[in-house]
């Protein structure tokens, strides 16, 4: 069922652009204490008052007037902005193992089952033709552009052409490339597309099955790493953002999660939830990952607002999900 869209607002948008200057006033107008003026002054010119403006709200008293709270300071507003973007880069670092581990599974699942390198090119494999046939047309237009586009050149020995623009220089038919090439140039929007629209439920629960999960649970938890990832890649604000979609709780006991009980109700549309599946996935594909250590090391650090933005418990390292991670 397609949702219909929001109705718009009505109101004119009548705020006229500030400089500079005008916009650190304005956040010392607010309360903020600003002992280094120029030094703020710098930091809103090179990130940006519409992206820095945010991190201000957990401090404010509340109402419409945005005032801070006493004593909060530039350097309090920094700090979360720095928290999050470290946050955002360890987020990283995990979605691009589970992204690439999801895509070798694709791939090698489907060109062995159906032993074709080009499983990907039958409709039979796919429940909606018409995405089928949009997919497609994306994996043929990647390939075109790379040929339009100036030639990879290598300078050196070190130095080599991309795989694609090798198939596509050396190889006449088949007209796309192989699967285990065509997944490497997918976005994980795409990605996630194309394994939601196989036909066969067999097909995806052995595809979810090589990285420890069921089906439903990893159509699941691709949508939110979606919306994660783009947050993530244009280096939007993370930590208390409101994602929208949200990774389904696992009720099998064979995919790794926290202990019955240990996800509060009020931490299900927070960002922790996100941070456990990463985590559990990590747990078949890199089970001696530092990843859950380095998350700890940056958590410890962090005020008791920070955690409960991202709904993480203040006791969350004491669950064995984290703790055997943890030693």
């Amino acid at each position: 069922m397609t949702r219909l869209p929001r109705p718009r607002g009505s109101l004119p948008y009548e705020k006229p652009p500030l400089s500079v200057e005008q916009l650190v006033d304005r956040l010392a107008d607010r309360g903020l204490q600003i002992p280094d003026r120029d030094r703020a002054a710098r930091y809103v010119r090179h990130i940006g008052y519409y992206r820095l403006s945010p991190y201000t709200i957990p401090f404010q008293r509340g109402g419409a007037e945005h005032q801070m709270r006493e004593e909060t300071s530039f350097d309090d507003v920094l700090d979360l902005y720095v928290f999050d973007r470290s946050l955002r880069l360890l987020v990283m670092d995990a979605l691009e193992r589970v992204e690439v581990a999801v895509r070798a599974a694709l791939t090698d699942h489907m060109s062995t089952a159906y032993d074709d390198s080009h499983w990907f090119m039958d409709s039979a494999h796919f429940r909606n033709p018409g995405n089928h046939d949009h997919f497609v047309r994306i994996v043929r237009k990647t390939g075109e552009d790379r040929l339009r586009g100036t030639p990879d050149s290598g300078e050196d020995s070190l130095v080599h052409r991309s795989a694609l623009e090798h198939y596509l220089t050396t190889y006449g038919s088949p007209e796309l490339p192989p699967s285990w090439l065509m997944v490497e140039t997918l976005t994980i929007g795409q990605l996630t597309s194309v394994y939601r629209n196989l036909n066969l439920r067999s097909d995806r629960t052995a595809i979810a099955g090589s990285i420890g999960l069921t089906a439903p649970v990893l159509e699941s938890w691709m949508q939110t790493y979606v919306r994660v990832r783009n947050i993530c890649a244009h280096h939007g604000r993370l930590w208390n953002v409101g994602l929208g979609v949200y990774p389904a709780i696992p009720t099998s006991p064979a995919i790794s999660w926290l202990k019955p009980g240990a996800l509060p109700e009020r931490s299900r549309k927070r960002l922790y939830p996100v941070l456990v599946s990463l985590q559990s996935v990590l747990d078949t594909i890199s089970p001696h990952s530092s990843w859950a250590r380095r998350l700890n090391d940056l958590l410890i650090t962090r005020s008791q607002m920070n955690l409960a933005g991202m709904g993480v418990p203040a006791n969350w390292t004491a669950d064995p999900f984290w703790s055997h991670h943890l030693g």
